[in-house]
C-alpha cells in the first residue's frame, strides 16, 4: 500500500510521480471516448472528474492517516491548488476537443517543463545544472519529434494549441506551489490537499458545466459513460494526483515536470492499442528520446540528494 508520508525519500518520490504520470496518460483516452459517445463537453467532463475524484478521496481519507502526520492545508494553499487544477484540467480537455488527443497531450506536457524550469529558477533559485538542462532539452526535442513527425497536420489547430499552453501554465503553477510549500514549511497532507483542491475545482466549474450541458446522453451508451466517468474519477484523478502531490514535495519542480512527460508516452500506447492509432517511426523515435531524458533527469535527481 502506498504511503503518503511527508518525508518521502527521493527514490519513492520519483516512483510516485512516474506512476501518476502513467495514470494521467489514460485520462486523455477516456476523455476521447467520452466525447464520442456521452454528449458531454470539456467543462462538464472536467466537473464530473473533479467531483468524482473529491468523492473518492473523501471516502478513503479516514484510512490514510494523513491528518495525524501533516497539518491541514491552509486556505490559500487550497485555493491556489484548486484554481491551478481547474485551469490545468479544463484547458487540457478543451485542447483535446479542438486539436486532438496526441497534439494536446504532447504540447501541454512539452511546454510545462520549460515553464517550471523558468519559474523554479526565478522564484526558488533552483539550479538544473548541465545534466538537468540537457535532460530538459532532450525531453522537449523528443516531444517536438512526436508533434512534428506524427503525420497529423490537420490536428494542430491554433485554438487547441492555445488551450494546451494554458493547461501547461496551470500545471506549472501547481508544481511550483507544491515544491515551494515543501521548502518553506511543513508539507501538507497530500491526500487532504488533493481532496480540497478538487472540491474547489468542482465548485468553480459547476456554473460553466451547467451552461454547457451537465448530464450525459441517455440510451445504450449510458452504462459505458458511467463506467468511464467512474474510472476517470478514481485512477487518473484521485489516485494519480495524491501520488503526484506526495512525490512533487520531495523532488525538484523541474524534475517532477519532466518525469511527468511519461504521460504522453502512456497516452500514445493506449491510443495505438485502444483507439487504433498507428505508431509511426517518428512516434517511436520521440518515445525513445523522451524515455532517455526522463531516465537521465531521474538519475541526476538521485545524485543531488
Amino acid at each position: 500500500m502506498f504511503s503518503f508520508h511527508s518525508a518521502l525519500p527521493a527514490r519513492r518520490g520519483l516512483l510516485y510521480v512516474a506512476l501518476a504520470a502513467t495514470a494521467w496518460g489514460t485520462a486523455g483516452a477516456a476523455a476521447a471516448l467520452l466525447f464520442r459517445h456521452s454528449g458531454l463537453g470539456p467543462l462538464a467532463l472536467t466537473f464530473w472528474r473533479s467531483l468524482g475524484g473529491a468523492a473518492v478521496l473523501l471516502a478513503v481519507h479516514p484510512f490514510t492517516g494523513g491528518r495525524r502526520r501533516s497539518p491541514r492545508p491552509a486556505p490559500a494553499r487550497i485555493l491556489l491548488n484548486g484554481l491551478g487544477l481547474t485551469l490545468f484540467q479544463a484547458a487540457y480537455f478543451l485542447a483535446v476537443r479542438y486539436t486532438g488527443l496526441a497534439v494536446a497531450t504532447v504540447v501541454t506536457l512539452g511546454s510545462a517543463p520549460v515553464l517550471v524550469a523558468v519559474g523554479g529558477r526565478l522564484l526558488m533559485t533552483e539550479r538544473l545544472g548541465r545534466a538537468g538542462v540537457s535532460a530538459v532539452v532532450g525531453a522537449v526535442a523528443g516531444l517536438a519529434v512526436l508533434v512534428l513527425g506524427g503525420g497529423r497536420d490537420a490536428g494542430a489547430e491554433p485554438l487547441g494549441l492555445a488551450w494546451a499552453l494554458t493547461s501547461a501554465a496551470g500545471y506549472a503553477a501547481i508544481t511550483l506551489a507544491t515544491r515551494h510549500r515543501a521548502r518553506t514549511g511543513t508539507p501538507d497532507d497530500p491526500a487532504a490537499t488533493t481532496l480540497w483542491s478538487f472540491t474547489v475545482c468542482a465548485i468553480c466549474l459547476f456554473p460553466f458545466a451547467l451552461a454547457e450541458g451537465l448530464l450525459p446522453a441517455g440510451g445504450g451508451a449510458l452504462p459505458a459513460t458511467l463506467a468511464l466517468l467512474g474510472y476517470l474519477a478514481t485512477v487518473p484523478t484521485a489516485l494519480a494526483y495524491a501520488l503526484y502531490f506526495a512525490g512533487a514535495a520531495v523532488i525538484r519542480a523541474a524534475t517532477a515536470s519532466v518525469i511527468a512527460l511519461i504521460e504522453p508516452l502512456s497516452a500514445m500506447v493506449i491510443a495505438a492499442a485502444v483507439l487504433d492509432e498507428p505508431l509511426t517511426p517518428a512516434a517511436l523515435l520521440g518515445t525513445a528520446v523522451l524515455l532517455l531524458s526522463v531516465a537521465a533527469l531521474a538519475r541526476n535527481e538521485l545524485r543531488a540528494t
